[in-house]
């Protein structure tokens, strides 16, 4: 059987030495959906943050695209980071630089160098996500809706085995909120796995996925029909 894309297994969640989560139990297989709801303060970016490397899985255990929660390394984080891609709610777009630049300072960051292969594969993000003919504009130039779209661009540019996506429509009006969800589901369609984190429960109910829930000091599934 395939190895789940990511599993922890009886992980306590921190925030510095808060304790937010306790007896964490999840498992998300290949080409999976699963979307992660929670009041504010519930844990759920502290459990995002766990599985990017930005917070230290201190106890039980924990794997995410074949990394070790536990024993991974500061030196292995941009590793991990290439084989997951990650949106924001507030997009971190390099303001400074176009489009095309912002994807191009990923790809060199990590390892690409063949000038050709960047291009090529930066105007293949951006034709899947719908922009294609912003490449030479700067983020300000953009609505929200489209900066969050070049995000996306950027998270699949490493064609990752993994998305997350903390609130990604947590800055966008319904309108453009609904289209970047529909983007998302898109790219879960053509085969990739998906955790999202979510305020927005209308796009819980009108696209339904897997559900699991924050709640005090727990993570647990949540059944679609249940009043979440």
């Amino acid at each position: 059987m395939e190895k789940p894309v990511l599993e922890l297994e009886n992980a306590a969640i921190y925030q510095r030495d808060n304790l937010v989560l306790t007896k964490v139990n999840l498992k998300i297989n290949k080409g999976e959906f699963y979307y992660l709801i929670g009041k504010t303060g519930s844990g759920k970016s502290s459990l995002m943050k766990t599985l990017y490397g930005d917070l230290k899985l201190q106890k039980g255990l924990g794997s995410i695209v074949d990394f070790d929660l536990k024993k991974i390394k500061e030196k292995d984080i941009p590793f991990l980071r290439r084989k997951i891609g990650i949106v924001f709610q507030d997009f971190k777009l390099l303001n400074d630089r176009t489009v095309f630049d912002n994807l191009k300072f990923v790809l060199r960051a990590t390892g690409w160098k063949d000038k050709e292969e960047i291009k090529h594969k930066i105007h293949e993000v951006l034709d899947k996500v719908g922009i294609k003919s912003h490449y030479y504009k700067k983020p300000f130039e953009l609505s929200g809706g489209e900066q969050q779209r070049v995000a996306i661009a950027r998270a699949l540019l490493n064609d990752p085995e993994l998305i997350l996506a903390d609130e990604p429509t947590g800055n966008l009006d319904p309108k453009t909120s609904l289209e970047v969800m529909e983007l998302l589901n898109e790219i879960h369609k053509s085969g990739k796995t998906i955790l999202m984190a979510t305020h927005d429960y209308q796009l819980i109910v009108k696209f339904k996925h897997k559900t699991i829930k924050c709640e005090g000091g727990a993570l647990f599934e949540v059944t679609q029909q249940a009043n979440v």
